[in-house]
């Protein structure tokens, strides 16, 4: 059977897999994200997020445990006035840009990045792998309800924005202030299930063959 790794430790993205019957296993990275960006310099929020989901992908690609297997790596970047907005991390920052976002609305980017670690035929005449090492970005906008300053001082005491791109989440606590999205809302989450399925293309695996039934 096909293996697939998830190279994040979001247990948002191992749910979405897991609820739309996808077996996989989680092998985390330890890509230093402020390091990459550093290396490459200002990019765009969809580049950015492309850029951090290859990183992920290939560091966990490079390890002997995925030796054999199909390695999807994925990263979210919210973008909002122009800006891009990773994780918070602090109560402060999480409080002003919600502020912000409060009745108006952003970009959500998650960039995938699949690379296929099975043997190829060069390798060994029937081997499987075809050396792929593919990516796309999925984007949804986001529309915000109006927030009270109660609002938000109880959902960051939650501490569920703290470690969300954008300092929210569609799939928790923060579905209660987003209006509508357009867009796939499985981007959102972090993981567009359609958009892994079109890069398993690329590697000649059809997304039904790691269902779960």
């Amino acid at each position: 059977m096909t293996r697939l790794i998830l190279a994040s430790k979001s247990p948002a993205r191992t749910k979405l897999l897991r609820e739309a019957g996808i077996s996989h296993e989680v092998l985390v990275s330890d890509v230093d994200e402020d390091a990459v960006q550093a290396h490459y310099g200002v990019t765009s929020p969809h580049d950015t997020a492309l850029l951090l989901a290859r990183a992920k992908a290939e560091a966990v690609a490079s390890l002997e445990e995925a030796e054999g297997a199909l390695v999807i790596g994925c990263d979210s970047v919210f973008e909002f006035d122009g800006e891009a907005h990773g994780k918070p991390y602090t109560a402060n920052v999480a409080r002003e840009r919600m502020l912000r976002m409060s009745g108006s609305s952003g970009v959500l980017h998650t960039g995938h990045w699949l690379v296929d670690c099975r043997t190829t035929a060069i390798d060994e005449e029937d081997a499987e792998g075809t050396g792929a090492t593919v990516g796309a970005v999925s984007s949804a906008e986001v529309h915000f309800m109006e927030m009270s300053a109660e609002d938000i001082e109880a959902y960051i005491a939650t501490g569920e924005p703290l470690h969300c791109a954008g300092s929210f989440t569609i799939d928790g606590l923060g579905g209660a202030f987003i209006r509508k999205v357009d867009g796939d809302p499985h981007a959102v989450v972090g993981l567009s299930i359609s958009t892994l399925r079109d890069l398993l293309g690329h590697a000649n695996v059809s997304i039904t063959e790691l269902w779960t039934l």
